[in-house]
């Protein structure tokens, strides 16, 4: 009988099931669907255009010799990039950089300096007054200090420079975060307390008594958690697009690269989740672990912000964490319209977790 039994169309009958059961759970549209929009919604109205860290970079014929550039350096709020030409050239297009700061004698003897900002039009305009404000500080103290009796020893000059380049806005860098909180969050409590809860009241063995082997009886459940998932994603990110201008370069293939890429991730994070059901003694200590594994990936990911905001003793911890390059690798496909391919460092980590996560899996998981 069972050599006739239809696997897929049993393990199409599990998902089906699973489905329905995932959307009576007022939990899992909570934590799927519910925060990461609020978040979106709270950023999208707070912040309608803003970048988040300000970094400047420092043209190739600036005058070193002055005061005003060590001063500059000293300064912990600003991030000193130091690349090629036609690296920081892309990095304003793009908005990653505030500016240029280019630096020359004036050749008059009042002021001795010029300083000269280069920009683009992805910056948003009230860092680029930040940064101005930093620059006449600087000025007014080295004044106080050295050049009392000079009016000044250097002018900011009032025009900036700009070259075109896409707006950055502050959803651009949020919804990816928020994405990647809900994946992780679904595919380990989801994932977690759904196995959990099989063994416990005995379904998984009651499945035992039918034909369906059990590989299938695993990839029915986990496929229905994978189709939530994903009409989760497409909502986050409609939602993004069309109510905040979440940028999408290249349109409708942007998306759906960006689907892909959710797909790979959740799959891996519900790898967590099976070794959290595996490990739980009862339904009580499900969340401390999953709670080990989800609070640090949310905390030091890039997840609300940037993680060069963090001392540079934690940042190597932050670029271990799996949810780190997938929010770096949204990032990049969303807003620079990078291909698969242009992540392959971040798909290769990705990669490397789930092989190590689901080794873990297989020799943790209990099916009573």
């Amino acid at each position: 009988m069972s050599a006739h039994y239809n696997q897929f169309k049993a393990m199409l009958a599990i998902t089906r099931a699973s489905l329905k059961a995932v959307f009576r759970s007022p939990s899992a549209v909570i934590f799927s669907i519910a925060f990461p929009l609020i978040f979106i919604l709270v950023f999208g109205f707070v912040g309608s255009g803003g970048k988040v860290s300000l970094s400047i970079a420092f043209a190739q014929q600036t005058d070193t010799l002055n005061p005003i550039y060590p001063s500059l350096k000293k300064i912990p709020s600003i991030r000193i990039i130091e690349k090629s030409a036609q690296e920081l050239k892309e990095d304003l297009e793009k908005g990653r950089l505030t500016a240029i700061v280019n630096i020359q004698k004036s050749g008059l003897e009042n002021p001795p300096y010029t300083i000269q900002l280069s920009s683009s039009e992805a910056v948003n305009p009230q860092n680029l007054q930040v940064l101005r404000s930093i620059l006449n500080a600087v000025i007014a103290g080295i004044n106080q200090q050295t050049f009392a009796n000079t009016p000044t020893i250097a002018l900011v000059n009032s025009e900036v420079e700009k070259i075109p380049g896409r707006v950055y806005r502050t959803i651009d860098f949020i919804l990816p975060g928020q994405l990647g909180f809900s994946l992780l969050s679904a595919g380990v409590f989801g994932v977690a307390f759904l196995f959990f809860n099989l063994r416990q009241q005995l379904v998984l063995k009651r499945f035992y008594a039918t034909p369906i082997r059990r590989p299938y009886i695993v990839l029915g459940e986990a496929l229905s958690r994978v189709i939530f998932q994903m009409m989760t994603a497409v909502i986050i990110i409609g939602v993004g697009h069309f109510a905040f201008k979440f940028t999408l370069v290249n349109g409708m293939e942007t998306f759906l690269t960006i689907m892909l890429l959710s797909f790979i991730a959740l799959i891996l994070f519900m790898g967590f989740g099976f070794i959290v059901s595996s490990l739980a003694k009862n339904e009580s200590s499900i969340p401390p672990f999953a709670n080990l594994i989800t609070l640090p990936q949310f905390l030091l990911a890039g997840t609300f912000f940037s993680i060069d905001a963090f001392p540079s003793w934690l940042q190597p911890l932050c670029k271990i964490l799996p949810l780190t390059h997938f929010n770096n690798a949204m990032r990049n496909i969303a807003f620079e319209g990078a291909g698969l391919a242009a992540c392959g460092q971040e798909l290769l980590i990705l990669g490397a977790w789930t092989i190590v996560v689901y080794a873990v899996a297989f020799k943790t998981f209990k099916w009573e």
